[in-house]
């Protein structure tokens, strides 16, 4: 863990993952659809079968081939994908299966992250940096009591993490240098980006995020200026300022 530079004036976050539990909150809605249809397919594997739709999709604008598009239609499309992979598309209408889309604004937050949030603000400006849209991040933060700052992300800088601008933007908005921002996620390769785009850098591990088997982001993979167990680590690393 490296002594940063100076005391963070903001901290931005991913979210999936780092602050909300995608997999079971996905799991949760798909599993109530599923029994009100007597459907017997397992909806945890349903919440992984969708997200690993989710980085090919957004490789899809970071390489060129397709223009920016909000991670809400992202998220209809490989529904759809998944619908057709898992034999379940005949079960659903259109307008069911938008229903279901929804289900990405309703994951449950960490245990430790509400009340650590709202104490967090004391210290800086929080705000999302997440490849969620703005919309999907508003009901979110009202679902999950996420106090946010602002909402930053993939849709004011009209491209997808971990590509710089993505980082750049958030700081901009924030009118503060990336020296003065640190950028907080459970997974490495966000906080490589972030730090490559001259942002500071947290990382505490969601050990789970992908279930009892998860084999990645299990430790820091670098020196990063803050590196603890959850979010009230975070909060005695700044209280030393």
């Amino acid at each position: 863990m490296q002594k940063p530079k100076n005391k963070p004036k903001a901290f931005i976050f991913d979210v999936f993952g780092t602050l909300v539990d995608w997999r079971t909150g996905v799991a949760t809605v798909a599993q109530k659809a599923f029994k009100e249809k007597s459907i017997t397919y397992d909806p945890f594997k349903f919440a992984e079968l969708w997200r690993d739709e989710y980085k090919p999709a957004m490789e899809r604008i970071r390489s060129g081939k397709r223009g920016y598009i909000s991670l809400d239609i992202l998220h209809r499309e490989n529904l759809e994908r998944v619908l057709e992979k898992t034999g379940l598309s005949n079960h659903f209408t259109s307008t069911e299966r938008d229903t279901l889309n929804h289900a990405w604004e309703q994951l449950p937050p960490w245990s430790d992250v509400p009340d650590n949030l709202s104490k967090l603000r004391k210290h800086g400006f929080i705000a999302p940096c997440s490849n969620g849209s703005i919309a999907l991040m508003m009901r979110l933060a009202r679902f999950a009591n996420l106090p946010w700052d602002a909402i930053l992300g993939a849709e004011i800088a009209k491209n997808y993490k971990p590509e710089l601008q993505v980082y750049k933007a958030a700081c901009q908005a924030l009118g503060l240098s990336p020296e003065d921002v640190m950028m907080v996620a459970a997974h490495n390769d966000d906080l490589f980006a972030a730090r490559e785009a001259g942002l500071q850098t947290g990382f505490f591990p969601r050990k789970t995020e992908h279930g009892p088997n998860q084999t990645i982001d299990l430790e820091a993979e670098s020196d990063w200026e803050f590196c603890g167990k959850d979010m009230h680590s975070l909060l005695t690393f700044l209280e030393q300022y």
